[in-house]
């Protein structure tokens, strides 16, 4: 049986992660290249993200001290 080589368009499954000033590209967890990016490129994010020296930021609200909860459990934690 001989076998042909074809072209599959996978566009749609590549992933990219951020890393080092390059986006590497990932198709099914598997590395498949990477895309340089110029020195001072600006990213574009949506509101509540922010990028930072190769890294990007989600802003969130979270509680700034834990709430005491009521428990009937006794001060070790055992029940």
């Amino acid at each position: 049986m001989t076998l042909k080589q074809q072209k599959l368009d996978i566009t749609d499954r590549v992933t990219g992660k951020l890393l080092n000033g390059e986006i590497q590209l990932f198709a099914e967890g598997e590395s498949i290249g990477r895309i340089k990016l110029p020195d001072g490129i600006q990213m574009e994010l949506n509101h509540h993200y922010e990028s930072e020296q190769n890294k990007i930021y989600q802003h969130v609200s979270v509680p700034e001290q834990s709430e005491p909860r009521y428990t009937d459990c006794d001060e070790g934690g055992w029940c």
